[in-house]
């Protein structure tokens, strides 16, 4: 089913795109959270009237995320863990754990936007991409350490 987006979905597309999804995810999320519309002739006239209004705020969501993006890069995440006598953690770091250490740092971050490929198991110092935006990936540093 095609549609036109009315906000921007960070696994779909940008406000005002035309995307094609599957029927049951546009009838059930979409189309009811009002965050898309049916791609029809009407849809597409009321679209090209509002483009100047999308453009601006792509360009808003984009400045803001490139903001965000600069006081991210290079923060270190300090996350004390147990760990048994030949230095191995009894548990792991999850990207909850790196969430709670941003937020004490005063940094916002959803669970969904830190892209840790797997948890981490190990003592040490990892780079971890954080996506704020739509190709705007910046990295941050977390630093594993004995308790």
């Amino acid at each position: 089913m095609k549609l036109i987006l009315k906000e921007t979905i960070e696994s779909l597309g940008l406000v005002g795109s035309v995307v094609n999804v599957s029927d049951g995810y546009a009838r059930n999320y979409l189309l009811p959270q009002k965050k898309a519309v049916l791609n029809t002739p009407q849809n597409l006239k009321m679209l090209e009237r509002e483009k100047a209004k999308l453009d601006i705020q792509i360009a808003k969501e984009k400045g803001l995320a490139e903001e965000i993006a600069g006081k991210l890069e290079g923060v270190v995440c300090k996350i004390t863990a147990k760990v048994s006598e030949e230095d191995r953690l009894y548990g792991s770091i999850s990207v909850r754990d790196i969430v709670d250490s941003l937020a004490a740092q005063g940094f916002t971050v959803d669970k969904s936007m830190v892209l840790l490929a797997e948890p981490i198991k190990t003592l040490g110092t990892f780079t971890v991409p954080v996506r704020v935006y739509k190709g705007i990936k910046p990295n941050i540093t977390v630093e594993v350490v004995p308790e």
